[in-house]
């Protein structure tokens, strides 16, 4: 269960809900030993979106339920990933409360204004798409890594299958995931250096509450009903199911350990194989 991670302290954006890959990463890292620091808005975003954020209330039951189950530290700090000023506060509050941040997980996203094709996406949904998925985690990271430099540390970014495999009507998420896999590896080289690797993560189907949404919109959209659909996206999978988002929070816990020191810069695919690339 990598023993390594013991004692150490990361930091999960998107984690406040627990239909979320954010939460399963707070729970294997918390399982793990990992002290816990749970960052989501708070609140309900300004601009509509098929995900909803974690509640204020939400995260502070989940920072309370993880700390007493695996006896770490755990809190929950609110925070907007696409407004500076709300970072650098979170910032502030994790500097006081922790001190040093070991793991940065960047999980963070959300799409806006889909679907709609690149004639019909709307400027500003399309904008906001990315700010949330790749600004975010230039802003995040940037004001994290202070936090993290004199000891060896790691960041993780969720990016995605559909920033090597482009979707339909999704134009925004696509490249802004995309964006996060390039960034993902400037970042690595700049920071092996200072001790700090990072990779990301790209999960393909993943059951969570984002994707129950887009099997009810391909279900309106193509006729048929959102299980028919299900079956249907199953078969492009070589494993024959959706992942579950405990998947996903396995791969971020090796990264994290020990077991992944001499692996950094890479895009790792968690999607039962439905994207085999070179």
């Amino acid at each position: 269960m990598h023993d390594d991670l013991k004692g150490k302290t990361a930091l999960v954006t998107g984690a406040g809900k627990k239909s979320g890959i954010g939460y399963a990463i707070a729970e294997r890292l918390a399982a793990c030993g990992c002290n816990i620091v749970i960052a989501d808005l708070g609140r309900p975003p300004e601009t509509a979106s098929p995900v909803r954020t974690g509640t204020r209330e939400e995260m502070e039951t989940i920072a309370s339920e993880l700390g007493e189950r695996y006896t770490v530290k755990a809190s929950a700090v609110e925070v907007d990933v696409t407004d500076t000023a709300s970072v650098q506060q979170m910032q502030g509050i994790v500097r006081g409360r922790c001190g040093h941040i070991h793991i940065l997980v960047n999980n963070a996203g959300a799409s806006f204004g889909v679907p709609a094709d690149i004639l019909t996406y709307d400027e500003a949904a399309w904008i906001r798409t990315v700010d949330v998925n790749l600004f975010s985690v230039f802003r995040v990271s940037r004001a994290v890594l202070p936090l993290m430099l004199g000891e060896p540390g790691v960041i993780i970014n969720t990016a995605s299958r559909a920033g090597k495999v482009p979707p339909l009507f999704n134009s925004a998420y696509a490249a802004a995931k995309a964006g996060v896999i390039m960034l993902t590896k400037t970042m690595a080289k700049e920071l092996a250096s200072r001790g700090i690797r990072v990779n990301a993560i790209c999960p393909g189907q993943i059951r969570t509450d984002l994707e129950q949404w887009r099997f009810g919109l391909e279900a309106s959209f193509f006729g048929g009903t959102v299980e028919e659909r299900e079956q249907e996206m199953c078969k492009t999978i070589p494993q024959g199911r959706i992942g579950l988002p405990e998947d996903a929070a396995m791969l971020v816990a090796f990264l994290a350990s020990e077991e992944a020191r001499y692996i950094t810069g890479q895009a790792i695919n968690v999607d039962g194989g439905q994207c085999m690339e070179l």
